[in-house]
């Protein structure tokens, strides 16, 4: 059993952060909370959810522009808005997927997980294939955010957690 009498509660506004070794149940969790799992006891309640996945390359199709596969999931309405969040220029929306670097396409992954206006946004280790200025600028991004949602990151990086976290949840 990973989890015996585990319980937590977020609040837009905030983040916390999900730490521990690897197996040890973090992405089991988050599929638990998109219902992608079912529990063998006990209740998951989460209204809107969006994942931001580790590796950005794997998340979007590479024969679609960004913009289209954002267009597929989300409304556009306050896109310039969450570009200037993310700091992203609109002009690369236009391309595919292999023509941004690492941590363009990660800020687009954010982006579009941001329009899709979720109450919680899932973060699965959304930095760490990136360097500490690339990642400083995403967490940034995603913190400025946090008024409209609450954040759960996993994450194995504990000064990344401490840095960012309201509360670090060891398991």
């Amino acid at each position: 059993m990973l989890f015996k009498d585990f319980s937590l509660t977020l609040k837009k506004g905030e983040l916390k952060a999900i730490v521990g070794e690897s197996g040890a149940g973090k992405s089991t969790l988050f599929e638990l909370i998109l219902e992608n799992l079912k529990p063998h006891k006990g209740t998951i309640f989460a209204k809107r959810c969006s994942q931001v996945f580790q590796d950005p390359y794997s998340s979007f199709h590479p024969s679609y522009t960004l913009l289209n596969q954002i267009q597929d999931v989300a409304s556009t309405t306050h896109l310039a808005h969450y570009l200037n969040l993310v700091n992203l220029d609109s002009t690369l929306l236009k391309k595919l997927p292999h023509e941004l670097s690492g941590g363009q396409l990660q800020r687009a992954s954010i982006l579009r997980a941001m329009l899709m206006q979720p109450d919680l946004l899932l973060l699965d280790e959304p930095t760490s294939a990136l360097d500490n200025v690339i990642q400083l600028e995403v967490m940034q991004s995603i913190m400025k955010g946090l008024d409209s949602m609450g954040v759960l990151l996993i994450t194995h990086d504990n000064d990344l957690a401490s840095w960012c976290a309201d509360e670090i949840i060891k398991i």
